[in-house]
């Protein structure tokens, strides 16, 4: 999935006009990953990770294969939007669970 950002942005100097997320890639161990490291710099806002800023940021860093610090550096507008696609993605998969039983 490609998140377009409204302008571009700069990062380590390269300049982007929005960022490849590759989610459906990922394996559960990648999931867990993304928690450990969110846990251990101690920035789980929520009980349930798909709603923590924190861990949707570094869930995107591990699809886009970009270090977590280029969501960070983000003007607010496209955090929020690459954190918020990266959850809907991770929600829709539940979702899709509860919808069988």
């Amino acid at each position: 999935m490609y998140v377009k950002f409204k302008d571009p942005f700069v990062f380590e100097g390269e300049e982007c006009d929005g960022v490849d997320l590759d989610l459906d890639r990922l394996t559960g161990n990648d999931l867990e990953k993304a928690q450990e490291i969110v846990l251990g710099q101690k920035k789980m806002t929520s009980n349930m990770p798909e709603f923590s800023k924190s861990y949707c940021a570094q869930v995107a860093a591990l699809a886009a294969k970009k270090p977590v610090e280029f969501f960070r550096a983000l003007p607010v507008r496209e955090y929020v939007k690459v954190t918020i696609e990266v959850q809907n993605f991770l929600l829709d998969g539940a979702s899709e669970v509860g919808a069988t039983q």
